[in-house]
């Protein structure tokens, strides 16, 4: 299965970014072979609007079928719902915390958004 979750750099070590749309990276993991693969998302940092939909644009074009991020809006959750994504919401740690807590089942699946649109 591949997970994208988002960070503040490259790598799993790094911290999870809480911000989905304008999150720094998404670090992509398939957890059956543990391939890792960091995707830039400097295309929406300084988006006026629409961040979450094109990173939610960007995620299914990667093939994931889930996303650990810490906030999602409502377009966000809409278009990740849409596209067949579970979203699952963690924010204290690192990736390598948020996938690790992921494969041991201890995260629950988001239902909602949780913030409000144009959450910075």
């Amino acid at each position: 299965m591949k997970i994208a979750v988002t960070s503040t750099s490259k790598d799993i070590s790094s911290n999870m970014d809480p911000r989905f749309g304008r999150a720094k990276y998404f670090i992509v993991v398939d957890t059956d072979t543990n391939e890792v693969v960091a995707h830039d998302n400097a295309q929406n940092l300084n988006a006026a609007q629409g961040a979450g939909i094109q990173a939610a644009e960007t995620v299914a074009r990667l093939g994931v079928e889930a996303v650990i991020t810490g906030n999602v809006g409502p377009k966000a959750f809409r278009a990740l719902n849409a596209a067949g994504i579970k979203i699952y919401l963690f924010t204290d740690g690192t990736v390598a915390d948020a996938i690790r807590r992921f494969k041991a089942g201890e995260l629950k699946e988001a239902s909602v958004a949780n913030v409000e649109g144009h959450w910075a």
